[in-house]
């Protein structure tokens, strides 16, 4: 059995995608991300379009991972980590349907362990959980600079404080 074989995905969204996907590539059991634009209702979408044009597309990061290394329950409550899941079309300063944070997944096994860990969650909120949870339904590729933005550009902007990202490499091992 080869490794790719045996890798799972799931697609979150939470904010702006380029600190979501430098702080998803840190967990152990990670082994690829990328960054594009999920259940929306226009094909091949451009970021101007997803930002201007009402596209409906959520930034979204594509997360391959080995079932063997992390679960998907830990997955979740890292990403949780890192997004006020509370908050609706808004994560830090970006405000827009495009921020929405989502949980969006491609095998139905997953989903009795997403509303299981969303449950676990609204535990520690008073004002409910506004994370949309939804099969994918598409999802494209965001242009190349997207990806790993903020490995290429380091002072790049993030809603996500820089020391998560050490402190996700940490907690995940």
């Amino acid at each position: 059995m080869k490794q790719t074989d045996r890798l799972k995905e799931i697609y979150l969204a939470g904010g702006c995608f380029w600190g979501t996907e430098k702080y998803l590539s840190g967990i152990h059991g990670i082994v690829k991300t990328d960054v594009g634009y999920a259940n929306g209702n226009t094909q091949n979408p451009t970021y101007e379009e997803v930002c201007h044009k009402n596209t409906g597309h959520a930034e979204t990061v594509r997360v391959f991972y080995d079932p063997t290394l992390v679960s998907l329950e830990a997955i979740l409550d890292l990403y949780y980590d890192v997004i006020d899941p509370t908050s609706v079309n808004r994560q830090g300063g970006d405000i827009g349907s495009q921020y929405r944070t989502g949980i969006y997944y491609v095998d139905r096994v997953d989903l009795p362990i997403i509303k299981k860990s969303i449950t676990e969650l609204q535990k520690k909120y008073s004002n409910p959980i506004a994370i949309e949870i939804l099969p994918l339904n598409n999802y494209y590729l965001a242009e190349e600079y997207h990806q790993k933005y903020l490995d290429k550009n380091p002072n790049g902007y993030c809603h996500i404080p820089s020391y998560k990202f050490e402190e996700v490499k940490k907690k995940s091992v």
